[in-house]
């Protein structure tokens, strides 16, 4: 699967390893509804943390479409809020 962080560029990551990033997106999603920035901030951060290192970087040369986008970590949590689905912001 190919995944793009905003502003930062795309990740390879196996199949096998969506479940890991899934839990790292429950916090995400459960920080977003009552609006609690901190958590917020800091499960997006673990996120992209686990995105980068289980992923492999792509050459920026490549141009490949992606299957999943995420926000950069400057996103607020009333962007990311419309990105997320009833599944948070990984499929799965």
């Amino acid at each position: 699967m190919i995944m793009r962080i905003l502003g930062e560029g795309q990740y390879e990551t196996a199949e096998e390893r969506l479940d890991r990033l899934n839990e790292l997106d429950a916090p995400l999603r459960s920080a977003a509804d009552p609006g609690d920035e901190q958590v917020f901030a800091s499960a997006l951060s673990a996120l992209l943390d686990a995105v980068r290192s289980l992923g492999t970087p792509l050459p920026d040369e490549r141009i490949t479409p992606s299957d999943l986008v995420l926000p950069d970590e400057d996103t607020s949590l009333t962007q990311v809020r419309e990105l997320l689905s009833d599944e948070g912001l990984i499929p799965g």
